[in-house]
């Protein structure tokens, strides 16, 4: 993901929202810090905090404004990031904020991420959210089989 120097996601903001320091975070956010701006990977403010479960971060990014879905580098999103390191309390977050459970993540989605890892507390409230639809793509489901017969 190219961003021009202009753009990029400041380091000290991104290790705040890593560290979950939300106080500062936001005090950075109100001089101007956009809050969907991206480092050199694509990942967000958003991503980052998701990604190393600070709950009360995620909170006060999503009341800032941050876009729910919005992908890395890579592709993935952050409820994809919490399906795989199984944060729940950021899961139900950002449920609640819109995001897709359904989301493809370069052929995987956050459902395929909670069975594969087995977050059974994610998977459960990935299929409360979306009913029978948040099922693990039927490739993903044989592959798991597969795995576990091995």
């Amino acid at each position: 993901m190219s961003s021009s120097p202009e753009t990029l996601l400041p380091e000290a903001a991104a290790e705040l929202a890593r560290q979950g320091k939300t106080e500062e975070l936001s005090a950075q956010l109100k001089q101007g810090v956009g809050v969907d701006l991206r480092d050199e990977k694509g990942n967000t403010l958003l991503m980052l905090a998701s990604y190393h479960g600070k709950a009360t971060t995620v909170a006060i990014l999503l009341k800032s404004g941050a876009t729910v879905d919005l992908r890395n580098a890579k592709g993935q999103t952050p409820l994809g990031g919490v399906a795989f390191k199984g944060y729940a309390d950021i899961a139900t977050l950002l449920l609640d904020a819109g995001a897709d459970p359904l989301a493809d993540q370069g052929g995987s989605t956050p459902v395929d991420y909670a069975t594969l890892f087995g977050r059974q507390e994610i998977l459960t409230l990935l299929r409360e959210r979306r009913g029978s639809a948040a099922q693990p793509t039927r490739w993903f489901s044989k592959l798991i089989g597969w795995v576990r017969k091995r």
